[in-house]
């Protein structure tokens, strides 16, 4: 999925008033820590006086006469200031936490609601790194960036006002090298931003090269591309060294052009306070408090800078996260039918009506919505409960068109679908996913143990009717070779099992349910045969009496079927049962030839290597 995002544009009120919404849970805390940070700032303003004092007091003098309560005073400044640090951290990591989470929350609860559409256009790593990358970088920038600038405004304002009330001329030294200061830091905060941009896309390309290199090793080998592989990583490693010299020559210059404007302005000042001191306009208290404001005063104007500019950068991130949380749900029920029935995450199952599975395709045009051709147009198809269809048709032929249709992960252009006589727009999404059983080619496992994930399709099951479900389709023969039996981890993804054991545990799943709709989505394609073998002669158990639909590229899997679709080009060309068909002498006969053929090839092949 490509990012329509301009780079390069500036500051966008609008944009950070998308976080709105989640910030009015912490307006408290966050008003609450800029007074902490107010607080703060005036305390470090109050520092050089008492640096002043000390001199004027104590060393010009040379006596420690009244020390202790100056002392006291100092210490209780040092520990107001402390305990209004440690509040703030206390108060910001509280915000960022909650913040973060909020926001993933959100993200995560959209995301359930978004329809397969989006899930078949967007990269899984688009979305890790919306919902983990830049909600973290917005929850931080909120929490602690954003007080900075709070701190160094106040502390700015602070200082002049207390520079202003003791003397205006070294006050006015001091006020003339700040723009300049302003104005070279946001000019090399800009540049050093664009270069720091740079840098992470590159180091992103060459995390994604040493994953290739990684994962795709024995590939490479096997092609004798190593040299390429290698030539093409050498580009990214030249490209990152470039990106960072570029960041490290802008520092390189930036750092002393700063420290040149603050030492101009120490230097002015001990000029200018000096010829004071000896003309005992001020004491050398007074000029060591300006010495100390001039160094101090670069910190804040440095520290606005760079938090303005990550707060342009980060209006990235949130124009991400916005993206995906403003992105329309395609399929949604009517508050109607939410009221009705509830919605995903608060079902009212109390008034879902149970699910024959007497399913009618009534006039039904679609189109994807990304699409521009039209896949069905006035299709009829009725077809009654307890009826086995079979959807046959070459690799990309458009054979999950109907059954997602079916399914309602996509809804008519036009016409409309009835689940036992009812349009089922008028009953809710949940209602009907949770009547299908649905086995993918690639099975799905998720951490935890044999049993746990069995369980998933019927969170209450009893340990018997998991085990009854597992040896209804020949899962129990998985669980008994493994070391703790159901209990065993399966590891993450499954990645312990082989793909025929996690499919059998996938159909164990799904039969657990007792779903009167059943779908089979090329469920036997990546398997081994004797596999193959104990899922179809489980598959004739499992559907009878449950209407199905059956994805295959292996007809012998679809000759039992009710009904047979055959599909090219998106379009069903013939319909039929496995005998019509061949009478038929069309597609289907084509196909189902070419696959006799393979078979007795595969046959021989067989017996000569015996």
């Amino acid at each position: 999925m490509s990012e329509n995002i301009n780079y390069a544009k500036g500051f966008r009120p609008k944009t950070w008033a998308k976080l709105f919404p989640f910030l009015k849970a912490y307006a408290g805390r966050l008003i609450f820590i800029m007074v902490l940070m107010s607080l703060t700032a005036i305390i470090d303003v109050i520092i050089p006086r008492f640096q002043s004092y000390a001199v004027d007091h104590f060393i010009v003098p040379g006596t420690l006469e009244g020390i202790k309560p100056f002392a006291i005073a100092y210490i209780c400044a040092i520990l107001f200031s402390s305990v209004c640090t440690i509040l703030f951290s206390r108060q910001s990591m509280v915000v960022e936490m909650g913040l973060g989470r909020d926001m993933r929350r959100a993200c995560f609860v959209h995301l359930q609601e978004l329809s397969l559409t989006y899930f078949n256009q967007t990269a899984v790593g688009y979305i890790l790194a919306r919902v983990m990358s830049d909600t973290n970088r917005i929850a931080g920038l909120i929490a602690w960036s954003l007080e900075d600038i709070f701190w160094s405004l106040a502390y700015v304002t602070a200082a002049f006002v207390s520079m202003f009330s003791v003397n205006a001329r070294l006050a006015l030294i001091i006020l003339a090298v700040v723009p300049p200061i302003a104005i070279v830091t946001g000019f090399f905060q800009g540049k050093i931003l664009a270069a720091n941009r740079h840098i992470r896309s590159v180091n992103s390309k060459m995390t994604g090269a040493y994953n290739e290199g990684i994962t795709g090793a024995k590939t490479s080998k096997t092609l004798v591309i190593e040299d390429r592989i290698s030539d093409e990583f050498s580009e990214i490693t030249d490209e990152l060294y470039r990106a960072n010299y570029c960041s490290a020559k802008l520092n390189a210059v930036f750092i002393p052009i700063i420290t040149f404007f603050s030492s101009t302005a120490v230097a002015f000042v001990l000029m200018q306070g000096g010829y004071m001191v000896m003309d005992q306009v001020i004491e050398f208290g007074t000029l060591s408090m300006f010495v100390s404001y001039a160094l101090n005063i670069l910190e804040p104007i440095r520290t606005t800078a760079r938090v303005f500019s990550e707060c342009i950068s980060a209006q990235v991130n949130i124009e991400r996260v916005s993206a995906l949380l403003e992105h329309p749900c395609l399929i949604q029920d009517t508050p109607e039918v939410i009221e009705k029935y509830g919605d995903t995450f608060n079902p009212k199952r109390e008034n879902w009506e149970p699910i024959k599975g007497h399913i009618e395709f009534k006039d039904v045009t679609f189109k994807y919505p990304d699409g521009d051709e039209y896949i069905l147009e006035h299709f009829n198809l009725d077809i009654p409960a307890g009826t086995n269809v079979a959807i046959v048709g070459e690799t990309g032929a458009g054979k999950s068109t109907l059954v997602n249709l079916a399914c309602r992960f996509f809804e008519p252009t036009s016409g409309s679908i009835l689940i036992d006589g009812v349009d089922y727009r008028q009953r809710s999404q949940l209602w009907l996913h949770s009547s299908l059983g649905y086995v993918l080619q690639s099975p799905q496992l998720f951490s935890g143990t044999v049993a746990e994930n069995i369980r998933y399709s019927k969170p209450d099951a009893t340990d018997e009717e998991v085990r009854a479900a597992a040896k209804m389709v020949s899962a129990d023969v998985v669980a008994e070779k493994l070391e703790k039996g159901y209990d065993t981890d399966v590891g993450e993804g499954g990645d312990r099992l082989s793909t025929g054991e996690k499919q059998l545990i996938s159909f164990a799943r799904a039969i657990l349910a007792d779903p009167p709709i059943f779908v089979l989505d090329e469920a036997t394609s990546s398997i081994d045969t004797e596999t193959e073998l104990l899922i179809q002669n489980a598959i004739q158990h499992i559907l009878k009496g449950r209407t199905s639909f059956m994805i295959a590229h292996r007809l012998s899997t679809v000759r039992h079927a009710d009904i047979i679709l055959v599909v090219e080009d998106g379009r069903i060309i013939e319909r039929g049962s496995h005998s019509e068909l061949l009478e038929l002498n069309g597609k289907y006969a084509e196909l189902y030839k070419a696959m006799e053929i393979r078979e007795k090839h595969q046959k021989m092949g067989g017996i000569a290597l015996e």
